[in-house]
């Protein structure tokens, strides 16, 4: 039976993962390893932390261009192309499936992909022929609202799909580029315990688990880790699509910080 792959993932600082910057010496062969262990993908869905709109959107257009959402890098990182097609018809299908949920959405079809979205689908699926559109995340940055949206999303789990979450489960910028050597982080290591077993622990029940997420800030060092929840938001997505534990498929330093990625 095919079942649709949920994965939240790290997609790094900008375009830094695609300049050879040695902060992603471990994200890097991760995100382009990950397709080998699955089927490839009829489309993909990608809820990027950089989206954010209120109602939630969805790209609908037939060839998204590209949104270079970030500044100071070099002017290659300008030239990135990700020509891969979008998916109008699954987009409006989205929109009936978030309108039958009591969720408010609208069809965007004038956004480009953001580099959540074209940066980790570069290292990922580099020929960019699998149809692929993104849902935003919703303004109001609320976390049951997020699990809510994915359970909306759940129904799409039997077709040959990959969701895709793209975020960063540690994003504290000033933190992270004032980061002069080697030594981990305490605060975030322990973030990461506690996402770790609140996504992946079996002896979890489901409304154990959802509330934790729910209440995330209630987590070791939640706001030093996330002082912004806009790149953890996408793993809500996720757990809201793909329900139960999680299996952990990543976990390394990256950029000088400990990160994961989850599987449901």
């Amino acid at each position: 039976m095919t079942q649709a792959t949920v994965l939240y993932i790290p997609h790094g600082g900008g375009p830094l993962p695609l300049l050879s910057d040695s902060g992603y010496e471990t994200m890097n062969p991760f995100l382009r390893e990950f397709p080998a262990t699955i089927k490839k993908p009829d489309a993909i869905i990608v809820i990027s932390a950089h989206w954010e709109h209120s109602p939630v959107a969805i790209m609908a257009q037939e060839n998204p261009s590209m949104l270079y959402d970030y500044s100071g890098f070099p002017p290659e990182s300008y030239e990135l192309k990700y020509p891969a097609p979008g998916a109008p018809l699954l987009a409006g299908r989205i929109h009936d499936m978030l309108r039958e949920s009591g969720i408010e959405s609208k069809l965007d079809r004038d956004r480009g992909f953001d580099h959540g979205v074209f940066v980790p689908l570069l290292l990922m699926y580099p020929e960019a022929d699998i149809p692929c559109i993104q849902i935003s995340l919703s303004s109001s940055l609320d976390a049951a609202f997020h699990i809510r949206l994915g359970r909306a999303l759940s129904s799409l789990k039997n077709d040959n799909l990959l969701f895709l979450g793209s975020g960063f489960s540690f994003h504290n910028l000033p933190v992270m580029i004032s980061k002069s050597d080697d030594s981990i982080d305490n605060n975030n290591k322990q973030f990461e315990q506690w996402l770790a077993e609140t996504c992946s622990d079996p002896e979890l029940d489901s409304a154990e688990r959802e509330q934790r997420l729910i209440n995330w800030e209630q987590a070791p060092h939640a706001r030093y880790c996330h002082p912004r929840e806009e790149h953890l938001l996408p793993l809500h997505v996720c757990y809201g699509i793909g329900g139960g534990s999680a299996t952990m498929v990543f976990q390394d330093v990256v950029a000088g910080f400990i990160t994961s990625a989850y599987r449901w």
